[in-house]
């Protein structure tokens, strides 16, 4: 796909409302259910690997094949209910961090189709400058500053120099 003007990619006011209440929606239905925990809290508790989640996998296999060999000391209503809810957790977060990496990819194409579209205008206001247009002077030295190492009265846009000097 080519990597510039993303017209079809942008959305009108009513897609950003739509976006806007779905994620509030998502807000409003989680916000009851998330659990805030300290750097500490997230060692002692985080300690389920994959090793420790084939143990429980192994318990509910038990347990839902032959219950007469489970524990009485293990409240089992709340062993499945925590048990299904771990799972739609995993689910859902799958799911949206789907979005995310979409969104992400999303964003880094419009970033450099902006940014494509900077080094034009500066090439521009480059060209302007040198024919003593007036306020195209300023324009260069204000934008000159974000590139490190090179002459302002350069116009060469894909050259080593012309990069920005950070991000």
């Amino acid at each position: 796909m080519p990597f510039t003007n993303f017209d079809s990619r942008h959305f009108s006011a009513t897609e950003k409302t739509a976006v806007n209440t779905a994620v509030t929606s998502l807000e409003t239905a989680l916000t009851p259910k998330l659990a805030n925990l300290t750097a500490d809290e997230r060692v002692q508790y985080g300690s389920v690997n994959e090793q420790n989640k084939l143990i429980i996998n192994k318990v509910k296999d038990f347990r839902d094949s032959q219950p007469a060999l489970s524990s009485p000391d293990v409240d089992w209503v709340e062993f499945m209910n925590d048990h299904d809810t771990r799972a739609f957790l995993q689910t859902t977060m799958q799911r949206l961090q789907s979005l995310i990496d979409g969104l992400g990819n999303a964003k880094i194409l419009h970033d450099w189709d902006n940014y494509q579209a900077s080094l034009t205008d500066y090439d521009f206001a480059k060209y302007k400058a040198s024919t003593n247009a007036t306020g195209y002077q300023t324009k260069v030295v204000e934008l000159g500053q974000f590139f490190a190492g090179r002459p302002t009265g350069s116009t060469n846009k894909t050259s080593d120099t012309d990069k920005p000097s950070s991000e």
